[in-house]
């Protein structure tokens, strides 16, 4: 099982519309930051919002850490390792964020990238 069945069974709607794997892994994303941002704009004392979110931030990157370390992975070796190294930059970033040492923004950057670089092309008419 892949990043991307493991996204769906996890954050797809059952009944839902079909969506690309590129659909759902950018949906997966975008809900996990939405959560982040919130829990990062609301009450400074509920911090256990902003580390549930950041869990899950976190489960969704060690799956695409699993996914792009996979020999049958189909992503040139060069996005790969970036996928790879923004994974454990999340790991890193998430750890300070969650003993208070360092700001929460850095993560959402990165899922805002990764959820820009998701998005279907556009071809010209």
């Amino acid at each position: 099982m892949n990043a991307h069945d493991l996204a769906l069974k996890a954050y797809g709607a059952p009944g839902g519309p079909a969506r690309s794997p590129r659909g759902t892994e950018h949906a997966a994303f975008s809900k996990i930051t939405q959560r982040i941002c919130a829990a990062r704009d609301a009450d400074p004392f509920n911090f256990s919002a902003l580390a549930e979110a950041l869990y899950d931030n976190q489960k969704l990157w060690t799956l695409v850490a699993m996914d792009v370390a996979d020999d049958g992975n189909g992503l040139s070796a060069e996005l790969r390792g970036r996928l790879f190294y923004l994974a454990q930059f999340s790991a890193h970033q998430t750890k300070l964020v969650l003993l208070r040492q360092a700001p929460v923004d850095p993560l959402i950057e990165v899922n805002t990238a990764i959820m820009r670089g998701l998005r279907p092309m556009r071809t010209a008419a």
